[in-house]
């Protein structure tokens, strides 16, 4: 038996572990389950939920949330269901935008599909006071030199007031021999030198992986607190359902099906592109349309549509790219330029019944013109639809060099020095600068603090430094969108921008649409030409 309450470097900055490490962890211990609770996140759990299916095990899907006045008010939640995820997604699109969001509102019995771990003793005096159900509650018991009084108190407080403990042991990075890595990361975070930081901003150094035996021997006096933990397993049962696309509907008028409409629409285009339409071209289009009808794609094709005819309508300069350019049905619909029937572009590279992930229709707009598009997306569709997607910015050669450099307290003059030398490349390539880049072959970094330096900024390749906004992917979603994944505003919270945690390729996994609108300086100049010359 492992515990439940794991963090993987999605806990940004907090931990140096990778979704996918804590399940092969949880495999190598002969584990049916794992569990995944990062701090104040979701941006991993797709990856995780999916990895862990993929290898046969039960992804036990959680989060911990902290409050953002009083840290140490928190809890571990985990959803007992389909529900318990939404709500989830839910708490924490909450904590993440809304200031006056406080950790001890959301302790009432609308989050009965969540499981609720805690050592914090201003919520269990809550729950104590509360009429809540108290199937769902856990004191969570903690053992580490660190955390033994809370614990007593934690315990003692539990048994008085009838409320179940259950075993718990944070891991934060997989083994003592990383913890010197993972005390530069909460350096980072708190923008102090190693040797400055101080022990109740470190976490605790025992917070490693350990086996299932040690585990299970250090509780063996209290079986019920293991027992709780095989009760949370048993109960907890959310089906990401990778296999479905959640694709939104699009607002017709409901006089035909939406595939009768997508299929009039392609006709009409079909005949304005070619005035003598000849069997060939019928044949074809009929074979495009009942593809995109089988795969259910047919509301993907109409709000696509729908965003270039509204671009055109505005007079904006639009060029669809990429693999659509195969499809006859896109050409009709407007959305790309180039007649596959003329090129005898195979329609099978851009869609086929072998193919499960959505189209994707790359569309590209004038710089000056895309944020009005995606307005007119925003309002179509409603904002509580409609996100811009994320991406997870990670540690480069040079960030890390730089950052690292700062935890050993260089200064900026002589970090400038080397990191200007640094080529853009993996951090993981740091200690063969000298091989593989001919610029980096007068960096010295062959006594210390520099080797060591090298050393550990190498093992930040991969980690995630902050998120940022994908520089053209916006997802439409047919719910509430905080229902299907947690929300938070981007690096510039002053910008108002919200997007989603997880990256784009959890959002494809998922089943979710991403329209790619792409920002292109180049249409902006072929258009004010055109106006100058039309005047």
């Amino acid at each position: 038996m492992l515990p439940l309450n794991n963090h993987s470097y999605y806990s940004i900055l907090q931990s140096t572990l990778s979704p996918q490490q804590i399940v092969d962890y949880a495999i190598s211990q002969g584990e049916n389950y794992a569990a995944l609770t990062d701090i104040n996140g979701m941006h991993g759990l797709i990856q995780f939920a999916k990895y862990a299916e993929e290898k046969g095990i039960k992804p036990i899907i959680g989060a911990e949330i902290d409050d953002p006045v009083d840290k140490n008010i928190r809890a571990i939640f985990i959803a007992k269901n389909n529900q318990g995820y939404s709500k989830l997604c839910f708490l924490i699109t909450l904590r993440k935008l809304h200031d006056k969001f406080r950790l001890l509102d959301v302790f009432d019995n609308s989050i009965n599909d969540l499981f609720v771990m805690t050592s914090s003793m201003q919520i269990l005096n809550l729950i104590n006071q509360r009429q809540l159900n108290r199937e769902n509650y856990f004191a969570e018991l903690i053992i580490s030199s660190k955390s033994k009084k809370r614990t007593r108190i934690v315990y003692d407080f539990a048994i008085r007031s009838g409320i179940k403990i259950i075993a718990s042991h944070p891991i934060y990075f997989e083994s003592n021999e990383n913890y010197t890595l993972l005390k530069i990361l909460m350096a980072i975070k708190n923008r102090k030198t190693i040797d400055s930081i101080s022990e109740e901003e470190l976490i605790d150094s025992e917070f490693y992986f350990q086996s299932s035996k040690k585990f299970e021997s250090d509780w063996s006096k209290l079986p019920e607190a293991l027992e709780s933990i095989d009760f949370i397993v048993r109960n907890s049962n959310v089906d990401m359902k990778f296999d479905q696309l959640k694709f939104p509907v699009y607002p017709s008028d409901g006089r035909i099906s939406n595939y009768e409409l997508l299929r009039k629409k392609a006709y009409d285009g079909m005949i304005e592109k070619y005035p003598n339409v000849e069997e060939n071209i019928i044949q074809r289009l009929e074979y495009e349309l009942n593809v995109i009808n089988e795969l259910g794609f047919s509301d993907y094709f109409l709000i696509v549509w729908d965003i270039v005819e509204e671009a055109k309508r505005r007079n904006m300069m639009i060029i669809g790219r990429g693999s659509a350019a195969n499809s006859l049905v896109a050409f009709c619909l407007g959305f790309t330029q180039v007649d596959p029937i003329r090129y005898n572009l195979y329609f099978e590279r851009f869609l086929n019944r072998g193919r499960n992930s959505p189209p994707d229709v790359d569309l590209d707009f004038s710089w000056k013109e895309r944020d009005e598009i995606i307005k007119y997306i925003f309002e179509k569709y409603g904002y509580e639809r409609v996100a811009m997607i994320s991406t997870h910015i990670t540690f480069r050669a040079r960030s890390a060099l730089r950052e690292v450099a700062k935890v050993f307290g260089v200064p900026d003059s002589e970090i400038s020095k080397f990191s200007k030398l640094i080529p853009w490349t993996s951090a993981k390539n740091l200690p063969e600068l000298y091989k593989k880049f001919p610029e980096a072959k007068d960096l010295k970094f062959d006594s210390e603090p520099w080797t060591s330096i090298l050393k550990y900024a190498s093992q930040l390749s991969s980690i995630p430094r902050h998120l940022s906004i994908h520089p053209s992917g916006i997802v439409i979603s047919p719910e509430p969108i905080n229902r299907y994944m947690a929300l938070e505003f981007a690096k510039n919270k002053g910008l108002g921008l919200i997007i989603t945690q997880p990256d784009m390729y959890s959002i494809e996994d998922f089943g979710l649409v991403k329209i790619d609108l792409l920002s292109q300086r180049s249409l902006s100049v072929l258009k004010d030409t055109m106006m100058k010359l039309s005047e």
